[in-house]
């Protein structure tokens, strides 16, 4: 029988996963949360072999757990659910061993098969994301601009960035602006956003 823990924020689709899961003859739902956070916790006192988790959760994000799950409990196998058709964050989920990663409007059948095929020890990646990860390539931005590029994500301006890195605010300003051209990017914002769904800050 596998044992799985259900973490969703959203109280009517953890129900109904519950539920449907509870239906099948070989799993049974042994802990369900709706934090980022309750995760670990409840994974230590149940000791699930597969964790499915939704990517959006408040507190502590979906990966951000799973990466605390794969370091406390390893034997766990962890399954995301994302809503945001996003490559990169794929790339960043199985760099952070997480076991298979799904669109949330995956037919159930195709949660469930996941669900065995991730306890069995194989990994699971939605195809259409797979391939559009594929062609995203590699990140054409150096160490300096990635780091400039997360501060100004982060909210910094270019006045602050210079006094964080120790550089002049030109430089600051040239970074930016060779950012957004190398991503074919209309602004900063939109150079943030483009870099943001490639997974590369």
């Amino acid at each position: 029988m596998l044992k799985i823990l259900l973490a969703e924020d959203v109280t009517m689709v953890r129900g109904a996963l519950t539920a449907l899961l509870g239906l099948e003859a070989d799993m049974t739902v042994v802990g369900e949360v709706g934090r980022g956070d309750e995760i670990v916790p409840t994974a230590l006192r149940t000791r699930p072999d597969v964790a499915i988790i939704d990517i959006d959760l408040p507190v502590l994000d979906g990966l951000s757990a799973a990466r605390e799950m794969h370091a406390r409990l390893p034997s766990c196998r962890t399954l995301i659910l994302t809503g945001l058709d996003r490559p990169g964050t794929l790339r960043r989920a199985l760099s952070l061993s997480v076991s298979g990663f799904l669109l949330k409007d995956s037919p159930y059948e195709r949660l469930v098969q996941a669900v065995r095929e991730v306890a069995s020890g194989r990994r699971v990646v939605d195809p259409q994301l797979a391939l559009t990860a594929w062609d995203i390539g590699e990140n054409p931005l150096s160490a300096r601009e990635i780091q400039v590029l997360r501060l100004a994500a982060g909210g910094a301006e270019p006045q602050e960035i210079a006094a964080t890195i120790h550089v002049s605010l030109g430089t600051v300003r040239n970074y930016l602006t060779k950012v957004v051209m190398k991503l074919n990017a209309r602004n900063r914002i939109d150079a943030i956003r483009i870099a943001k769904d490639a997974g590369w800050i």
